[in-house]
């Protein structure tokens, strides 16, 4: 039976706080693949795992992240006594232990995320992945022998011409857009299709059906119960 990879969402965000060191220890617990991680910039220029633009969802703080400096980010409390991490703390919480798929939220990181994964020396598979498709230009033309994933959520006219542009191995498609003409047209061109974020049964059981080769999920035990 053909296996598939699977990936935690912000870590394992069903079970932690997202994008916290705690969330990402439960997906290594959990046996996952890959740990995905959102990527962001303080004021100051360091790297950290966030989502939005601002800390008001996911911490009792305020604010815009890239207004802020990492010593301010590092006050708020994410859940559970949880801070938000840098790329520095997660690359050494995953190193040795699992993969990490790592979405660029902002134009300009490309440059600092390469040279922090170097500089850990994260021997781990990584994943660039991003709707900012510019960004992963960027990130090739400093690492030819990096990994891509263009991720899409609404689907573009000629999706596939689209996606191999940017000369990718992979592609991340929101979950509700997979179809099995669409996963094999893809397969046609080389690529990986991943597809995010599928937390129910039924869309894990629809995911599998279509032959997608990853599957991001809050849940991630879920899927390997399918």
């Amino acid at each position: 039976m053909r296996r598939v990879v699977i990936i935690g969402h912000r870590g394992a965000a069903g079970h932690a706080p997202e994008n916290t060191l705690a969330a990402i220890r439960k997906g290594i617990d959990l046996g996952v693949d890959f740990v995905e991680i959102d990527v962001r910039r303080t004021a100051d220029g360091v790297l950290v795992a966030l989502h939005d633009e601002t800390v008001n969802r996911t911490t009792n703080g305020k604010g815009r992240v890239d207004r802020m400096s990492l010593r301010d980010v590092k006050r708020f409390n994410a859940g559970n006594g949880e801070h938000i991490p840098t790329v520095g703390e997660v690359l050494e919480v995953a190193r040795g232990r699992v993969g990490l798929m790592l979405e660029l939220k902002v134009v300009g990181v490309a440059q600092t995320i390469t040279a922090a994964v170097q500089e850990a020396g994260f021997k781990e598979p990584v994943i660039y992945a991003s709707f900012l498709h510019n960004e992963l230009s960027e990130v090739r033309s400093i690492d030819p022998e990096a990994t891509l994933m263009v991720l899409f959520g609404r689907l573009p006219r000629a999706p596939i011409a689209r996606a191999i542009e940017y000369r990718p191995s992979h592609v991340g498609l929101r979950h509700d857009t997979a179809t099995r003409r669409l996963v094999d047209a893809f397969h046609e061109e080389g690529l990986l299709v991943f597809v995010y974020t599928v937390d129910s049964p039924g869309d894990i059981q629809h995911a599998l059906s279509v032959g997608v080769d990853g599957v991001i999920s809050n849940w991630p035990e879920r899927v390997g119960r399918q």
